[in-house]
């Protein structure tokens, strides 16, 4: 039977004979180790530093890839952290923006709100002050007046008055008494306005047309009215001379 090369006796032959080499390279810190075995009375042939030279080599130039790999890795870690720490911002200005805006939009809202209720709140006002005035015109006595030419004067001077037309107590009374002597239902048939068919009728011998033009609100639209007949004349002769008062004839 052949002998077992693997048998005691070849045991120490052959671990004299092989050379065991063990090599690592650590990620960030390349460190060769060699290991050789050699026969004990045997000279190396090698150097030491032939040995090494080939693992150091490879191992340095594997660490700068690694650390080329690291390095972009850093830098795409800090792009991410830049582009998201832009975006936090970028959120968080949105975010303020919207609550200012709806700040804003709630403020406009409320001013709105407000004037609208103080125009509400003027008109009110302004109504019950209108109602007031008219509760206390209605409550206050109206003013009475002789039914005689020196009423009829004095009343047609109030309405005058109040409605802006000029005139005195005299003024009327002296050309009242020039056209129709005091009389309210004068009318003349003989004059050129009778021959038209449109006769001066009244206190102050009013025609028809003039009456209806210069008629004051508030008055009797009849033209034999003693009050309606005055203060119509009076507004055609402001129109026409300034005042009743300037009236001394026919007009």
């Amino acid at each position: 039977m052949p002998k077992n090369p693997f048998t005691r006796g070849h045991s120490r032959a052959l671990t004299k004979r092989h050379k065991i080499a063990v090599a690592g390279v650590a990620t960030l810190g390349a460190a060769a180790v060699a290991f050789s075995a050699v026969p004990g009375n045997a000279e190396t042939t090698t150097s030491e530093a032939a040995t090494y030279s080939a693992p150091v080599k490879y191992s340095s130039e594997q660490l700068k890839g690694l650390q080329a790999d690291v390095s972009e890795q850093l830098a795409a870690k800090a792009l991410q952290g830049k582009a998201a720490e832009a975006k936090a911002k970028a959120e968080a200005a949105a975010k303020a923006k919207a609550k200012a805006a709806a700040a804003a939009k709630k403020k406009a809202a409320a001013a709105a709100a407000a004037k609208k209720a103080a125009q509400a709140r003027k008109a009110k006002e302004a109504a019950s002050r209108a109602a007031h005035r008219a509760k206390l015109k209605a409550a206050a006595p109206k003013k009475s007046y002789a039914n005689n030419l020196d009423g009829w004067i004095k009343e047609s001077l109030a309405i005058m008055r109040a409605k802006g037309i000029p005139g005195s107590y005299n003024g009327l009374y002296r050309n009242i008494m020039r056209e129709s002597s005091g009389n309210p239902n004068a009318i003349n048939n003989w004059d050129i306005n009778a021959i038209n068919g449109i006769p001066s009728k009244g206190l102050l011998q009013v025609i028809p047309p003039t009456f209806q033009a210069y008629h004051v609100a508030g008055t009797s639209w009849n033209i034999y009215d003693p009050v309606a007949n005055i203060t119509a004349a009076a507004n055609y002769a402001a129109d026409r001379y300034g005042s009743m008062d300037n009236v001394n004839s026919a007009y």
